[in-house]
């Protein structure tokens, strides 16, 4: 059987190489910018067969959105932080959210790209609403955890201590050329990395810690 016999029989394939394409695409020229011929370019299929499976460009943007939510959110719950004592836990998430972010930089791009559509997609799809409350249950249950072992503060909100992480998970990427020329030409992107990463566990646990 021919490769592009083979293709044919494997939709489920093809929409997979498309929303892989469109992941890359909208991730480089944002979604106003990225065009349908791209995307199946990048997908060895053709725009008609794009278009039969996804109806038009933003269903299809949408959906990418929902995809890479997916992913991250299944990269937490995978780290199985719920069998690890309530510090160990945070400091695992913190770090493991830190290095995503750095390992999928379409991601990050394809977030900021949302955000400079002001949201316009993402609140248009519940089911990325229902994906994301697993972030802050996962959290949740670490922060109430240690609260109860009394490691933790009692008076601290989940969406503060999620916006903390995210903050410097997300600056490292976003920002990583303009602050790197500014503030630290002479560091590798190794050191950045390395320092970035620790400081993101070091005010996170310096946030939620109850003083000795």
């Amino acid at each position: 059987m021919s490769e592009t016999t083979k293709r044919k029989n494997d939709p489920e394939g093809l929409k997979k190489r498309i929303l892989a394409g469109a992941l890359k695409t909208f991730a480089e020229f944002g979604m106003q910018g990225a065009r349908l011929e791209q995307i199946a370019e990048h997908a060895q299929t053709t725009k008609r067969m794009v278009v039969y499976h996804f109806v038009n460009k933003e269903k299809l943007y949408i959906e990418v959105l929902e995809q890479v939510y997916q992913a991250i959110r299944q990269h937490e719950t995978g780290l199985n932080l719920a069998a690890m004592a309530p510090e160990e836990a945070m400091i695992k998430l913190v770090e493991a959210s830190f290095d995503y972010h750095v390992s999928h930089p379409d991601f990050m791009r394809l977030v900021c790209t949302e955000n400079l559509l002001r949201g316009r997609y993402i609140t248009q799809s519940e089911r990325i609403k229902a994906l994301n409350k697993s972030a802050l249950d996962l959290l949740e249950d670490i922060l109430s955890r240690g609260q109860q072992q009394g490691v933790f503060i009692t008076d601290i909100n989940t969406i503060d201590v999620h916006r903390l992480i995210s903050s410097i998970c997300v600056h490292h990427v976003s920002n990583r050329y303009t602050f790197n020329a500014l503030f630290s030409p002479d560091n590798t992107e190794e050191e950045s990395i390395r320092r970035n990463r620790q400081l993101a566990v070091t005010a996170t646990l310096r946030y939620i810690r109850k003083a000795p």
